[in-house]
């Protein structure tokens, strides 16, 4: 909900349309496609499950590979 608002945002500054920035941003995505609320709810349980008790202090970056800091 809130990208959305975002998208609808940026349409209203820019003349263009929400499905046209919505687009343009999702073309930048490497897996080319946003993630949904299932994928994100799956992260959190992971890493409120057992199989993450050996990981501390880190940050999860669920973007789809849309940062490249780690090249």
């Amino acid at each position: 909900e809130r990208l959305q608002q975002g998208f609808a945002a940026n349409a209203a500054a820019s003349g263009r349309e929400t499905e046209a920035v919505a687009r343009d941003w999702e073309a930048q995505v490497p897996a080319a496609r946003l993630g949904n609320p299932e994928e994100f709810g799956k992260a959190c349980a992971f890493l409120c499950s057992a199989h993450a008790g050996y990981i501390t202090g880190q940050n999860l970056l669920l973007d789809g590979g849309l940062f490249r800091g780690a090249f």
